[in-house]
């Protein structure tokens, strides 16, 4: 009982230790941004984004270094099953969600043609090095987009990310994001560790623990963003959050292994998973994308997407 006991502590203690950091790096991120006077639009999209997405990243990384590479991809299709069906579904049920059809209207577009391109590119069932160099492609021009639309146009729908900073807080910002940064990595590495050792004593596989205890853990940055946000009634964020992030999963954490590690893909992730999050990142779509007219993500939308990852469960075990 002692075997197990150390790594269900790392593993708690490193998801505590992530939700901590992803937000206090996310929020000293965006202080930094706006002492700077970076856009808006940056700071929602990339810093918020990629502050919601680092715990998948780091993870899938460490992962992949350490040859768990079923765990990062496993890691990366989950956090994207559970941002749609469990942060979203979730956001819905607690309350309506009122989606204006124009806000991140070609973001949405963007995360349909990435989820499309991944399958491609995982149906061989071998993500390499050319794999992880397309995804990453795909992840610059993406970057590209949004930092030339920040120098275009005006996005008054982030204005309310932005921080008044006193630039006497400079270095006490860039101290707090250092330390956020090194306690993110840390706990990354509790994650990976907890997980793997969990998932050796119960002999389930890396991928399992990868599409559910890790991606779960990992996606609870985006739940807590999420929530915060509906209850605020920042709707447009609850959407955009949860497309800004599984963008980042699909082109940058997928990518990671094939970059670091360069594997076979499991049989099951073809055939069982990459269906589900196809499935559920269509709906995102058609609940999101709508012609210059308001849509409401009803309660009821909300609890057909947790009846999904019910399903969804119900076939890992």
């Amino acid at each position: 009982m002692t075997d197990i006991l150390l790594p269900i502590v790392a593993l708690i203690s490193g998801f505590a230790l992530l939700i901590w950091s992803a937000d206090e790096f996310t929020e000293n991120g965006a202080k930094i941004a706006n002492i700077f006077k970076v856009s808006p639009l940056i700071i929602g999209l990339i810093i918020f984004g990629f502050g919601t997405s680092a715990p998948e990243m780091l993870v899938s990384g460490l992962a992949a270094m350490d040859g768990n590479t079923g765990l990062s991809i496993g890691n990366a299709i989950g956090s994207n099953i559970f941002n749609i069906a469990l942060v979203l579904g979730i956001s819905a049920m607690i309350m309506p969600i009122k989606v204006n059809g124009d806000i991140l209207k070609i973001e949405c577009i963007f995360l349909m043609v990435a989820t499309i391109c991944a399958g491609l590119l995982l149906y061989d069932q071998r993500l390499d090095f050319i794999d992880g160099m397309i995804l990453s492609t795909l992840l610059a021009l993406f970057l590209g987009y949004t930092i030339k639309e920040a120098k275009t146009k005006k996005h008054h729908e982030f204005d309310n990310l932005e921080h008044t900073v006193d630039k006497s807080q400079t270095t006490k910002t860039w101290v707090m994001l250092f330390i956020g940064l090194v306690v993110l990595v840390s706990s990354a590495k509790l994650v990976v560790w907890g997980g793997v050792n969990v998932a050796q004593f119960f002999g389930v596989s890396d991928l399992i623990i990868g599409l559910t205890v890790v991606a779960l853990g990992t996606s609870l940055p985006e739940l807590a963003v999420s929530i915060t946000s509906v209850l605020k009634k920042q709707y447009e964020m609850v959407v955009g959050n949860i497309i800004g992030s599984n963008l980042f999963n699909t082109i940058a954490v997928l990518a990671i292994p094939g970059l670091i590690h360069p594997s076979d893909v499991p049989t099951e992730v073809i055939s069982r998973d990459y269906p589900i999050m196809l499935l559920l990142t269509v709906l995102l779509f058609l609940t999101s994308y709508k012609s210059s007219k308001k849509h409401t993500i009803s309660r009821f939308e909300g609890f057909i997407l947790v009846i999904v990852l019910g399903f969804y469960m119900w076939q890992l075990f």
